[in-house]
């Protein structure tokens, strides 16, 4: 297995195209740290942008939902879709407007997904989302029963044309505004948890 990608005419990208990534395990390392992804789809000429939580397994995104959401019930018919991650590292403020930006590392997959029907690898999926929320989590709680095993819909994206976007480092303005009396700087940004509280 290649250490990178393939780009591909739909992966390349051109725009800050010294941003991109193509590296394996950079890519794995940006879906293994978020925990939404937004599905992009179109059903019936409309276009659709569902938000879910995902978990990457192997060369694979898994996803899940509702088995009557229609996200679902479209996709597992093969429709293409379109899977991003994002995650936001910092603010950049600049001393133009036109030059503020934002850090962040950002993935984007293409590609059909298709309906999980082994429940063997159903519950492998549902084990990687719950392990992905709280490691150890899997042995704490109960386990899904056949109930809510045919009522969760898991669809898998295999992971063969991505690419990744990273945005890193500190302002850039433009020669003449750094004399500007305006502060300019990063202001980091990070995903952190509050205190837990029993229900």
């Amino acid at each position: 297995m290649s250490n990178s990608f393939p780009i591909t005419e739909r992966t390349r990208l051109v725009r800050e195209a010294h941003r991109a990534v193509y590296d394996r395990e950079a890519i794995y390392k940006i879906l293994d740290e978020a925990f939404v992804c937004h599905v992009g789809f179109a059903q019936e000429g409309q276009p659709f942008v569902i938000p879910t939580m995902f978990a990457r397994i192997g060369d694979a995104i898994y996803f899940h939902g509702s088995a009557a959401s229609r996200m679902l019930r479209g996709l597992s018919g093969g429709v293409p879709v379109c899977i991003t991650v994002t995650l936001m590292e910092g603010l950049v403020l600049a001393r133009s407007i036109f030059n503020h930006s934002m850090n962040y590392r950002s993935v984007v997959a293409l590609g059909k997904a298709t309906l999980i029907d082994d429940p063997a690898e159903k519950l492998q999926a549902l084990r990687a989302f719950t392990e992905k929320l709280i490691p150890g989590r899997w042995n704490d709680a109960r386990q899904p029963n056949e109930k809510e095993l045919k009522a969760t819909s898991i669809l898998r994206l295999p992971l063969t044309e991505v690419s990744a976007k990273v945005r890193t480092g500190n302002v850039e303005d433009d020669a003449d505004d750094y004399a500007l009396p305006v502060w300019a700087g990063v202001i980091p940004m990070r995903l952190v948890a509050d205190p837990r509280r029993a229900m």
